[in-house]
């Protein structure tokens, strides 16, 4: 009997798209989005807030446009930061208009409620005339009123249908430039929703637990509702909404990735929750090796553990790998081999250095692969 090798995901076929420079479905990497949570006239504040996030890795930022203000802002935001800006427009299709203009590299939307058939070809004009692609974005929370008469509540049918009845609308205008969300607080509905418009149309998803919760919580369920989707071979990109920094956001949504193995970004730890026979501390040395660590792109895996049971098994699969020892000294290992020994008081010390010298060595790689592209 032929078995699928169990890490294989096979990814669902959708169409590309462009958010700027990003490309979006098709065989482009999953890309990781946040969204500002400042004023946009604010516009200092705004760009340094994109700036930490695009530092942390963020492929695409969102930024809110509720009135004519925050369109203006606009401008000055996008002429300052590198990565692709989608304007969050609701109601207003003259704020669309606006945002377009300003350079927004894609605008979120509910064509629907732009209002009248000529005000959404007025929208898709300004984007088509502007290089704008779009997100359709369905919330369970704000579904349309004939919609939850129909179905009594919000459900996957509902969420699939007014995603489909937006679809259609920019159909009808030739435009085809744009990705899909369906985004529910509920996890269990979000997936659901998210399945059924996966088999019923061929853009692109873009994946997000809506109203997550707090770091803690909004992790876990994102974890599980995202790395649900992303493991069946759906999304295309994706956001964590989290009650936090933005910069949590991008952290969290690298990990969900990294744990699937489709993107890998920084430095991947692997650590034991520490025990009594630990050799040292293990959850003080990996909250200090997270921060000394956290400047570092490139994909280096390292395992700390505290003791003989686990250390090498693990430490036979990183680049580099830290195993408690008795009397203060402890195991390092380079390249999953025992290498040697190193006292607690220097490990820290030691251990960033071989990282920083290993993420060299795969920048050095990553360089001369695009050179030869």
């Amino acid at each position: 009997m032929s078995v699928r090798p169990y890490r294989d995901i096979l990814r669902r076929k959708s169409r590309q798209i462009h958010v700027g420079k990003v490309p979006v479905g098709g065989d482009a990497p999953i890309a990781v989005q946040t969204m500002t949570n400042t004023l946009t006239t604010d516009v200092a504040g705004t760009v340094e807030q994109i700036r930490l996030a695009e530092e942390a890795g963020a492929d695409i930022v969102r930024v809110s446009c509720p009135d004519e203000e925050s369109t203006a802002a606009l401008k000055s935001i996008i002429q300052q930061v590198n990565v692709p800006i989608v304007a969050d427009i609701h109601f207003h299709y003259k704020r669309a208009i606006e945002a377009a203009e300003a350079g927004a590299a894609c605008l979120r939307i509910n064509p629907g409620n732009i209002g009248s058939a000529d005000r959404v070809r007025e929208v898709v004009k300004a984007a088509r005339d502007h290089n704008c692609s779009m997100r359709i974005g369905v919330n369970a929370g704000s579904l349309e009123k004939h919609l939850l008469e129909q179905y009594g509540e919000p459900c996957p049918e509902a969420m699939v249908e007014s995603a489909m009845h937006h679809i259609k609308l920019l159909q009808d205008n030739d435009f085809h430039e744009f990705k899909i969300s369906v985004k529910a607080s509920d996890v269990f509905l979000a997936v659901a929703a998210y399945n059924g418009l996966a088999e019923a149309c061929d853009y692109p998803l873009h994946l997000g637990i809506t109203e997550a919760g707090g770091l803690i919580g909004g992790t876990v369920k994102s974890a599980i509702g995202i790395g649900n989707l992303l493991w069946a071979g759906i999304g295309d990109t994706i956001r964590v909404s989290l009650s936090a920094h933005p910069v949590e956001e991008v952290k969290v949504g690298y990990e969900i990735l990294k744990t699937l193995g489709i993107r890998s970004r920084g430095v991947k730890i692997i650590s034991c929750p520490s025990c009594a026979r630990q050799g040292y501390n293990v959850v003080e040395t990996v909250e200090l090796l997270e921060k000394r660590l956290a400047h570092i792109k490139a994909p280096v895996t390292l395992s700390i553990i505290g003791c003989v049971v686990n250390g090498p098994g693990e430490a036979r699969e990183t680049d580099v790998g830290l195993t408690g020892g008795g009397e203060g000294q402890h195991m390092v290992y380079v390249g999953g081999s025992p290498d040697h020994r190193i006292d607690t008081p220097a490990m820290v010390d030691h251990i960033v250095e071989l990282v920083e010298a290993k993420a060299v060595i795969l920048d050095a790689q990553k360089a001369a692969l695009e050179a030869k592209q």
